[in-house]
């Protein structure tokens, strides 16, 4: 369901200026996001977020200043790492890599590589690597054992785009929400129920992430945290279960790899194959 307020047609508005455009979608199938939050649950269990969460760290410790005051990025990576309950020498380590000045850093560059899944489905690999090679060839193994193809760069990243994105949970009002949302500069959001409750992605350009939780939070909403996210401009929805397994085994290879820091893909499907998917 789209929304567009025109702000001077609107009392509950008046105080804004331009019109803005509030997406607001409650899924009938599960999205990404959803997909990968119960994804991220079984990863906890197998102990992966350890490595992913550092590898965040690094990622943002090189992206700007290696200190959390001024890298609102760093800062919220922190939050995550510690709320997993990484021990601080970790997140220092972790800090210092991606510096540069760990002893024994290596040259950690940020490779973006792009394929396809079975289906058709778009997938976009980010991977933090000293040696191209070697990740490629790992890459082009796990499409190659699970139905997928390795691409060429720009195959499939058109069909994405990045954005900031606030998660925001316990008791979500959507009136709320809108107002809160609007007033913080977000493009969009999406509102998502499942078993744990009330939640929803609140979206923005990545350089107002910070202004929009910023004032979530003034409105006393719960951020569990922030996050930069690929955001597909289509999707294909998945129904048959083998293909279902097939593509989450895909995604759950390429994520393990040492190299890979986060991997997105442009299918949904039901919460039913989720949860078959994952037993």
């Amino acid at each position: 369901m789209e929304t567009t307020i025109e702000s001077d047609n609107s009392h509950k508005f008046s105080n804004f200026r331009q019109s803005v455009t509030i997406e607001a979608i409650m899924a009938g199938h599960s999205k990404w996001a959803n997909i990968k939050r119960q994804k991220a649950r079984v990863d906890a269990v197998k102990g992966k977020t350890f490595t992913q969460l550092s590898r965040a760290i690094i990622v943002a410790a090189r992206n700007g200043v290696p200190d959390p005051a001024g890298n609102f990025q760093l800062r919220t990576a922190i939050e995550k790492a510690k709320a997993a309950g990484i021990p601080n020498e970790n997140i220092e380590r972790a800090i210092a890599k991606g510096a540069g000045t760990y002893e024994d850093s290596a040259n950690l560059e940020e490779i973006r590589y792009e394929g396809y899944g079975p289906g058709g489905v778009a997938i976009l690999i980010e991977a933090l690597t000293d040696n191209r090679n070697r990740t490629a060839a790992d890459l082009r193994a796990a499409f190659s054992k699970n139905g997928g193809n390795l691409g060429e760069t720009g195959c499939v990243s058109w069909m994405f785009e990045r954005k900031g994105v606030a998660l925001v949970s316990g008791k979500v009002d959507e009136d709320e929400l809108l107002e809160a949302s609007l007033e913080g500069g977000a493009q969009s959001y999406e509102i998502n129920e499942d078993e744990h409750g009330r939640s929803a992605d609140v979206m923005t350009e990545i350089g107002n992430l910070e202004a929009l939780t910023q004032k979530l939070k003034e409105k006393s909403f719960v951020v569990d945290e922030v996050e930069l996210r690929w955001i597909p401009s289509n999707t294909i929805e998945i129904t048959d279960p083998e293909q279902a397994r097939s593509l989450l085994k895909l995604i759950d290879a390429l994520e393990s790899l040492d190299d890979v820091q986060n991997a997105t893909a442009n299918f949904d499907m039901s919460d039913r194959l989720i949860a078959m998917s994952f037993a």
